[in-house]
């Protein structure tokens, strides 16, 4: 086994699956299957979930809604999302605790880097929502701000594409696949990875992260197996 703490990063809209909004059952259901595989493994695995199928901040201009306050309401939407993920991991006997950046009495707690490192200890899936707790981030800050925080390997990016392309595959079939990065041939390329607080956060703490398919079945415990999966993005 190759990595032994790690902090998975899901967008809120992969919950959707083909819908529109909100929750497909059969997705969750799978991600919730792959997570329990990494538990078994005795992987410590910690989430951070964005809220894209419910809420994004940025939107709220479109109707109105100020910036800070917007950003607010998606910070809520994650907690929304790590609630329905920690239902999914009691059907199946992962016991989770959800953390937010933003505390919640009857919720959930405020999260700390000593809790969330506790929680782990003990075998539980530590799901890390309400962003960094502040408007103007996204959660791909939190993501790489909570893997510094709880000391993880790795920050494994699960999205819908295997890997980092030359362009996106779904608009240009002639878009080649990176096995490897370096965050500076990132930085060059313009290659849209994560968002540069993120990207900076990772590169100067020198975190690394694996970009990769979250739909494909085994894929999570490929890469815990240290199986080249997905695009590795990292300072060598």
């Amino acid at each position: 086994m190759k990595y032994k703490r790690v902090l998975l990063k899901l967008s809120g809209e992969a919950l959707m699956g083909n819908k529109t909004y909100g929750f497909d059952a059969e997705r969750l259901e799978s991600y919730v299957s792959e997570i329990k595989k990494a538990v078994d493994m005795h992987v410590q695995v910690a989430i951070v979930i964005g809220g894209g199928n419910i809420f994004r901040g940025l939107k709220g201009n479109n109707f109105g809604v100020d910036r800070i306050q917007g950003d607010y309401m998606g910070m809520l939407a994650t907690v929304i999302n790590g609630l329905a993920l920690q239902s999914a991991l009691d059907t199946v006997g992962v016991k989770s605790k959800v953390l937010s950046g933003v505390a919640i009495d009857a919720v959930c707690e405020k999260t700390s880097s000593k809790k969330a490192i506790s929680h782990l200890e003990k075998g539980e899936v530590v799901i890390i929502s309400g962003g960094t707790g502040n408007p103007f981030f996204t959660t791909d800050s939190a993501a790489a701000l909570r893997a510094l925080e709880i000391g993880a390997d790795i920050i494994l990016k699960g999205t819908r594409v295997d890997g980092v392309y030359t362009a996106d595959p779904e608009k240009d079939k002639t878009a080649t696949k990176y096995d490897r990065l370096s965050f500076d041939e990132a930085y060059e390329k313009n290659l849209n990875i994560m968002d540069m607080t993120a990207f900076t956060l990772c590169k100067e703490n020198n975190m690394p992260l694996i970009v990769f398919d979250i739909n494909r079945e085994g894929n999570l415990v490929r890469i815990l197996n240290g199986e080249n999966i997905g695009t590795l993005v990292s300072n060598s």
